[in-house]
């Protein structure tokens, strides 16, 4: 027998060329799974609603939890999209086990940060994932613009409350579902 450090290409057994094989490991895939049936659905109906890419939101979901829609992360971040508790609440998601209403959630929240980052999905996507506050510390709030304008004109008209929250520059809107949504001045 002998040990090479080198990939072997082909070997040779009695003269015969015969090429090397793995046993015991599967193929790879050559395609991606595909979704748990039913939340292809769900996201191309929000993904349309929120004029988000659907693969996106199939994206986040396959990076943050691979579709396991009770997923926990050691943070706290919880389902499909791992929306932390009180980002859940931010976007109005009251189940956040619930797949429609966590992907309804995590889409919201995407697409505030699309329109906080000029579109900048490299941004949208370290501040979807870190934090909006560790994409400011790492220097990506030069890209970011106030989105009070957009984001307040999609509001619905049932908001009843508005008052500063944290820097004067943000501003929380409490709905009356509930629901909050902060929005930068």
């Amino acid at each position: 027998m002998v040990v090479s450090p080198k990939p072997v290409m082909e070997v040779r057994v009695a003269g015969a060329r015969v090429a090397p094989r793995v046993v015991g490991v599967p193929a790879p895939r050559t395609e991606p799974a595909a979704p748990p049936s039913g939340l292809d659905e769900a996201v191309r109906r929000i993904a349309a609603e929120h004029a988000l890419p659907e693969q996106l939101i199939h994206s986040v979901i396959k990076v943050e939890s691979n579709y396991n829609t009770r997923a926990i992360s050691n943070k706290g971040a919880l389902g499909l999209m791992q929306l932390i508790p009180a980002t859940a609440r931010r976007f109005g998601v009251a189940d956040a086990f619930n797949p429609v209403e966590n992907i309804q959630g995590g889409a919201r929240y995407l697409r505030y940060l699309l329109d906080l980052y000029n579109e900048n999905y490299p941004l949208a996507l370290a501040a979807y994932n870190a934090g909006e506050g560790a994409v400011a510390r790492y220097g990506g709030e030069q890209a970011a613009r106030p989105a009070a304008a957009k984001t307040l004109a999609a509001l619905p008209p049932q908001t009843i409350e508005a008052k500063e929250a944290g820097p004067a520059h943000v501003v929380e809107i409490v709905q009356a579902d509930g629901s909050v949504r902060y929005v930068s001045r």
